[in-house]
């Protein structure tokens, strides 16, 4: 068996390799082995100075996840970073890959820190719902500042080694390959200099800038939405400038406690391992993926392009059809402007943005040009009939082994696949708006899909940079069948009395980005619109109806982009104003069925609000539309603005209680029998006092 961590002497440089495959990841094993390792350097009388640095692909990448959760076992890591710093021989970081959590507090303990140019270093505890427990809250303004510690320590942000130098973070970066030779060239010019390097714990932080911190505070507060950990941690970094380092430390320890036993750090925590999950799927077992190569998309609009986009820059080629040439020259006018803002923002390179548009991007009007294409995504009108016959004709020249994949929010797929004489090489890929920057990738299974596409769906979305959930066939699927249901308990909200505005208020406070009416005015309510009259022929009769957002999308008030909708838009304006015009079409129609209007605080709102999409999602869950609650979880954090830091819905409903969300639906049963009927499986598992945690090792 490998030891964790080596050590040797070479030179009088005493080298300490931490080998924890796959990310060398700080296990108890590491922590021990690295305090003993530093210990014997203390006493080595042929070592001079020591190297800290990680074999394989990266230093050290953070703590290891297998141990969340579980009470820590000793040496604790902040007092192996204190062993490290308090020795009185200097101890180098030979930093590559990433350093990141407890690995850059790990280095922040050493005396120097040398990176290769290709490191990427962070401290991303506050994603964890926590904060740097081992001292990086302390070590790190005294090395960088405070605009610079707080910047990285409230977003989580990784930081470029260029980047990281010119903050003060490292003290040297080296073009190369091998850390630990970087590591040992530092190391041999300190000995000959005489250089000991500096403790961090020594250093001055500087004098404090009050309203340096309150406005941090009230940015963060800002863009937090709810969340504690980037606040708290604010408090800690102030803690350096307030405290001498011992106290600070302890205040720093003090608050990584509270945040550990809080219940964002548990849903943070559970959406970490959660997006791990959605991958572990049937198909995946035993199953070789097909190979994509090439990729073509169907139709060049705002989702055609932005999924082209999306493709091009994972390094595909990306053929787009379009219906005329005068469509075609439109839509690659629109990838060419998504690929010249990511020059902008700095995610391509104009090299690269040469290349694709030069090589790797083709538009055609036949579709005879994706006849060798591995997968081709329709991106078209979402109507059944356009889709098919969109189907009909790539069945007829994609080539045998071609997945074909529909890019639907709604519709069945299998009713798609069954105009091909290939059903098991037909898929959905429901992508999100904008689709080269949103997340989710919904996989939609349709009955004859085979699992070899299956798997390729998820292999394509890691290479994409998206979380693919898998998904049944039904209306919406997973994300916007939830959508729909708890978009109606909004409606009938609003009908019974309360403001949009303030169910939008509501919701924001419970951590969403934005608020259901002014989402719908995002994306459009024509959209919406069109969904509600397909579904007119097949709706239950039982269904209450709402009628108000209909008498909007009449007036053509379809939200943002006609700068009318629940909203005014005013100017172009991004964000909206409340319009009195819409509370008096809504007064009416309250009117028109003899609705007195009650008022609704903010709790009621949201618990209606949540119990109906737990309750939607506990039928999904039961349906098999989804595999496990953690899928539902995923695709809400993901795809809809559930705030992170709550777990997704179907952890929010295990720490509130099943008990107590089966009462809520129980009493909201009595005013409205078809909409509020609990769900077999939640009746089930509460009266169990079971939750859904424990259906989430299943699938």
């Amino acid at each position: 068996m490998i030891e964790p961590v080596r050590y040797s002497v070479e030179d009088g440089i005493a080298l300490i390799v931490i080998d924890n495959p796959p990310v060398n990841a700080l296990s108890q094993a590491v922590r021990a082995g690295l305090a003993a390792a530093i210990g014997r350097f203390t006493t080595d009388g042929e070592a001079k100075v020591a190297v800290i640095a990680g074999a394989g692909r990266t230093f050290i990448a953070g703590a290891d996840i297998r141990e969340f959760g579980k009470p820590m076992a000793e040496p604790f890591l902040p007092d192996v970073i204190n062993m490290v710093e308090a020795c009185a021989k200097p101890v180098v970081a030979a930093l590559h890959g990433t350093a990141l959590g407890g690995g850059l507090e790990v280095a922040l303990g050493c005396h120097v820190r040398v990176a290769l140019t290709s490191t990427r270093v962070g401290l991303p505890e506050v994603t964890l719902g926590i904060l740097p427990g081992a001292g990086g809250t302390q070590r790190l303004p005294r090395l960088a500042g405070a605009p610079a510690a707080l910047d990285m320590i409230t977003s989580g942000r990784h930081v470029g080694a260029v980047e990281a130098l010119k903050l003060g973070v490292v003290d040297a970066v080296v073009d190369g390959d091998d850390p630990l030779e970087a590591g040992k060239a530092f190391a041999r010019t300190m000995i000959t200099d005489g250089n000991k390097g500096r403790r961090s714990c020594e250093l001055d932080p500087g004098e404090k800038d009050p309203a340096l911190f309150a406005d941090w505070r009230a940015s963060t507060k800002k863009s937090a939405r709810g969340q504690l950990s980037p606040m708290v941690a604010i408090d800690a970094v102030e803690a350096a400038f307030d405290l001498p380092f011992a106290e600070g430390l302890a205040r720093e320890r003090a608050l990584f406690t509270e945040l550990m036993n809080s219940d964002q750090r548990a849903g943070l925590i559970h959406a970490f391992f959660a997006e791990r999950a959605v991958a572990k799927i049937p198909e995946a077992q035993g199953t070789t993926p097909r190979d994509i190569a090439s990729v073509a998309v169907i139709g060049g609009g705002t989702m055609g392009s932005g999924i082209a986009v999306a493709a091009l820059n994972a390094g595909l080629p990306v053929t787009l059809v379009e219906r005329d040439e005068a469509s075609a020259n439109r839509a690659r006018g629109i990838v060419t402007k998504l690929l010249d803002d990511g020059v902008r923002r700095g995610k391509l390179s104009q090299a690269r943005r040469e290349q694709i548009l030069g090589r790797d991007f083709s538009t055609a009007t036949d579709y005879a040009a994706l006849a060798e294409t591995d997968l081709v995504v329709e991106a078209v009108f979402e109507d059944m009939d356009v889709k098919k016959d969109v189907f009909t004709k790539l069945d007829a020249v994609a080539r045998p082994g071609a997945i074909l994949a529909t890019n639907t929010s709604y519709l069945d797929v299998d009713e798609i696949a069954a105009v091909t004489a290939r059903p098991q090489d037909v898929i959905g890929f429901h992508f999100f708006s904008p689709a080269h920057v949103m997340r989710l990738l919904e996989v939609v299974v349709a009955k004859g899909t085979g699992a070899d596409v299956v798997a390729t769906g998820f292999a394509l979305a890691k290479r994409l940079k998206k979380v693919a959930v898998r998904a049944g066939v039904c209306d919406g699927f997973i994300g916007n069948r939830l959508l729909n249901t708890y978009r109606k308990a909004a409606d009938y909200m609003v009908e019974d009395g309360a403001s949009p505005y303030e169910i939008d208020a509501a919701l924001v406070g419970f951590g969403f980005p934005m608020g259901p009416f002014a989402v719908g005015d995002l994306a459009g309510l024509d959209i919406a619109w069109a969904g509600r009259k397909r579904r007119t022929a097949t709706r239950d009769p039982r269904e209450r109806v709402v009628g108000f957002a209909d008498r909007l999308c009449e007036r053509g008030w379809f939200g943002q982009k006609t700068g009318r909708g629940f909203y005014l838009y005013e100017d172009g304006a991004r964000r909206g104003t409340p319009d009195p015009e819409v509370e008096a079409i809504i007064a009416a129609e309250r009117k028109a069925k003899g609705i007195t209007p009650r008022s609704f605080s903010t709790e009621e709102i949201v618990k209606r609000y949540m119990a109906a999409m737990i309750n939607e999602a506990s039928k999904i869950v039961e349906e098999g539309i989804a595999l496990r609650p953690l899928d539902v979880d995923v695709t809400m954090i993901a795809g809809y603005g559930f705030p992170r830091w709550r777990g997704g819905p179907m952890h929010h409903a295990d720490r509130t209680g099943l008990a107590s969300v089966l009462a809520d639906l129980r009493q909201l049963h009595a005013e409205d029998p078809f909409f509020w009927e609990p769900a077999l499986l939640l009746a089930r598992l509460a009266e169990a006092g079971e939750d859904f945690a424990s259906l989430n090792g299943q699938g």
